[in-house]
């Protein structure tokens, strides 16, 4: 059955006129983006049993080379004829058409797109919008308060340490920050209660880069802060958010975990809608997919900033855009995001 559709895709992409770079454009939406035809074989083949992939993953791929191939060498003579038109073997006539002639059409601009990490961001801040969220920003570059002493980071934490953290070499006490948690420090200070804000922002720890890890991401944290706030209203609000990113059916759940500034705290994890919660590789056969780090704001964090803990109580979480673009894109390597590869983020274009 599935060589049959690869047999059919073939013939079809064959007969594709690419003589324009509309058509150009054509096919590549349908067959090369990532909601594309291609794509949508590669979502049928996780499907199949193993003795059938091992026929038609080759297959596949063989048919991924042909459509790639023909696109280039439709792109590359394209390019061609459109040089040739302007180039120094241009006839006086020809450069006589284009310099008078008005009603020949202009020369073809590529069309830009949002980088994915700028799509996923958008979405996010929408979504935490409707729910009456404002947005904070702040400076990248800040001082060891802060970043760690507002937020009980004891004076010998890890993260204190030249191994984790980028400091300034002139002067310790300023860093390249380690969360976007110094912005919402700084919106406690200024005292408009009640708060509910979100943070988005670039952050730096010193890691080594891998297909995993970065020394440079991107993260959104969000802040709560009213009477009588409680963790049910931090679940229900997780709980919207993972239905509206990750669809109607995801369930979540909460593991207890440790984090300096809430108490309690817990990590939250997803039902994994790749798998179904059967076990695949990418939630580690468990079901489950870590997305984010939440809990109640520690009272002594609200001191610190000026906020009287016996009146008021609140809800933080933050969650790395990396990777939630990672989990809706399926893609593998971090490094792919700060490579500016064209090939790379032509995919995200038709956003």
């Amino acid at each position: 059955m599935m060589h049959t559709q690869i047999d059919e895709i073939r013939r079809e992409a064959a007969a594709f006129p690419l003589n324009s770079s509309a058509n150009l454009e054509d096919f590549r939406l349908r067959y090369l983006s990532k909601k594309g035809v291609l794509n949508g074989l590669f979502d049928a083949f996780r499907a199949l049993p193993g003795d059938e992939k091992r026929t038609v993953g080759p297959a596949i791929n063989q048919l991924k080379t042909e459509l790639e191939e023909k696109w280039e060498a439709a792109k590359k003579s394209l390019d061609a004829l459109a040089t040739a038109g302007r180039g120094p073997g241009t006839t006086s006539r020809q450069k006589e058409i284009d310099e008078e002639d008005l009603s020949l059409p202009a020369a073809p601009i590529p069309r830009g797109g949002l980088h994915p990490i700028s799509l996923v961001r958008r979405d996010v801040v929408n979504f935490f919008a409707t729910l009456g969220f404002t947005l904070s920003e702040g400076m990248e570059m800040v001082d060891d308060w802060h970043n760690f002493g507002a937020l009980n980071f004891a004076e010998d934490h890890p993260a204190r340490e030249m191994q984790d953290t980028f400091f300034v070499q002139t002067n310790p006490d300023i860093l390249l920050r380690t969360h976007t948690s110094s912005v919402q420090v700084k919106e406690m200070q200024l005292g408009n209660l009640p708060i509910r804000t979100l943070s988005p922002g670039r952050v730096y720890r010193n890691e080594t880069v891998s297909a995993r890890s970065h020394m440079q991401f991107h993260q959104i944290e969000g802040l709560y802060i009213d009477e009588q706030v409680s963790f049910g209203d931090l679940r229900l609000t997780l709980n919207l958010f993972a239905e509206h990113f990750f669809g109607s059916e995801a369930k979540i759940r909460f593991r207890p975990s440790y984090f300096p500034f809430t108490e309690p705290s817990a990590e939250m994890d997803v039902s994994c809608f790749l798998c179904k919660q059967e076990g695949c590789a990418v939630c580690k056969q468990t079901g489950w997919v870590e997305i984010l780090g939440c809990g109640m704001v520690d009272p002594q964090v609200l001191e610190h900033c000026g906020i009287d803990s016996q009146r008021y109580s609140g809800y933080a979480f933050g969650m790395g855009i990396e990777r939630l673009t990672m989990l809706r894109y399926q893609i593998r390597d971090i490094r792919h995001f700060f490579e500016n590869d064209l090939q790379f983020l032509r995919q995200f274009s038709g956003e």
